[in-house]
């Protein structure tokens, strides 16, 4: 046991080191209050959110990055504010689509690289109460409805501003900030929207960083940042999309359009896994933002699968829609999520409330835990008459199929655990054993 607590403090040193050479400035150290381990532990239980990224940049259907994408001046691209009307947005309905799809949170951008801001700021004039025809605050609406609803809502805020003088988005960094600009004042103008989403909105449940990668070498102040946060609502969970191990006064390491262990994207080179909460996030077609050409869709049967995939990696899945600039949900997202609802309405026990990498995962699918049951996610049908779980020493009582209750033969050795599926009739989509352990 000594050699355990030695060897896990050192792991836990190293990636300490790690994560303050890949974040070249100072942190303070970090003691999760009760509060935000206790909201912790709920987030890993929701195991499902919905992503909405929504903004001015949906008037052009082609996605939240089409100002940089296509070098649109930021004066000329200001004047979509003046296009966006969504008379069509309710709140309502948006919060009962993410319930009937089986999710337990929404995650909104509040403000995304383009600095136009999605709710009711005194910070600028850049937002959509101000600027825009539509004159209202749908965030506002959000916030009230998901708090009435039993959803926990998240902003996703960036750090990364397109357009802003004090960001200065070309300008090159020397010690730490941007040359030549009044960096200090960009870094209060985002503590002064952080503290309005904060403060003027019921229950948040996180604010989801994402931006840092542009500048790895800045220092975003993140000491004052996330004391913020945390001194406003200690139950607000931190995360940031920098693609770095996680950093001090971080509460969710997040893995975009990869699950955790995976690099597929290219954005992961030295990062490491950490105990905090995970979450991996995943678009519907290939776009984030509203996109009228992107007919991209991916079927119900694979976002199911990543759903899965997730939680056997101890992971939430936070799946995106781009509604259009009206202000609707396209049918092509909402038909996919009545399915997945349907599939959670039957199966969640196996999904919601549950811990991952109870073994490693297998090429035929992976193992959730909940209580004193396992799950056995049998996603690809094994070429041999039985699945191996390897390396599990909780000593097995029964396995039934979670569907009808169906026993099933077993064998436990020191080894592992064989099921045997010689008998079994495959689910197309994702065939669930239960296995009730000592």
């Amino acid at each position: 046991m000594k050699r355990f607590i030695l060897s896990l403090a050192f792991a836990l040193s190293i990636s300490t080191l790690q994560a303050q050479h890949q974040y070249p400035h100072p942190m303070p150290e970090y003691t999760p209050a009760a509060e935000n381990l206790a909201s912790r532990a709920e987030f890993q239980d929701m195991k499902f959110g919905m992503f909405i990224h929504w903004g001015i940049y949906s008037v052009l259907g082609d996605g939240e990055w089409i100002m940089h994408n296509k070098r649109i001046p930021y004066d000329n691209y200001q004047r979509l504010a003046g296009f966006f009307n969504p008379q069509e947005f309710n709140a309502k309905e948006w919060v009962q689509l993410a319930k009937s799809a089986g999710m337990k949170y929404i995650t909104i951008t509040s403000r995304h690289h383009d600095g136009f801001s999605m709710f009711r700021t005194t910070a600028s004039g850049y937002n959509i109460v101000d600027a825009t025809p539509y004159k209202k605050d749908p965030i506002k609406e959000l916030a009230e409805e998901c708090q009435k609803e039993g959803i926990r809502l998240h902003f996703y805020y960036s750090l990364l501003d397109w357009g802003r003088k004090d960001y200065g988005f070309e300008k090159p960094i020397e010690n730490g900030a941007p040359a030549n600009t009044d960096w200090n004042s960009y870094i209060r103008f985002m503590k002064t929207q952080l503290t309005e989403l904060l403060s003027n909105y019921p229950s948040i449940g996180g604010i989801w960083f994402d931006g840092h990668w542009q500048r790895p070498t800045a220092n975003w102040h993140y000491d004052e940042i996330y004391s913020l946060i945390h001194k406003l609502n200690p139950r607000t969970l931190v995360g940031n999309n920098h693609h770095i191990t996680p950093i001090a006064g971080e509460d969710i390491q997040m893995f975009e359009k990869d699950l955790p262990g995976e690099n597929k994207t290219g954005f992961r080179k030295s990062e490491t896994i950490s105990s905090l909460a995970l979450e991996t996030c995943e678009t519907m077609n290939g776009s984030w933002g509203f996109n009228i050409n992107d007919r991209k869709y991916k079927s119900s049967k694979e976002l199911i699968h990543y759903l899965v995939n997730a939680a056997g990696r101890n992971a939430n899945f936070l799946l995106n829609v781009g509604p259009m600039p009206d202000g609707k949900i396209q049918p092509e997202f909402t038909d996919t999520l009545k399915v997945m609802g349907t599939w959670l309405q039957k199966n969640g026990e196996s999904i919601y409330g549950t811990r991952g990498n109870v073994i490693a995962p297998q090429d035929w699918g992976v193992v959730t835990a909940k209580g004193k049951s396992l799950y056995a996610h049998i996603m690809k049908q094994p070429g041999r008459e039985y699945i191996f779980m390897p390396g599990l020493k909780d000593k097995v009582l029964s396995a039934a199929l979670l569907a009808d209750g169906t026993k099933l033969k077993f064998k436990q050795q020191p080894e592992g655990v064989f099921i045997y599926t010689d008998q079994l009739n495959f689910d197309p989509v994702n065939t669930i054993i239960q296995l009730k352990i000592q």
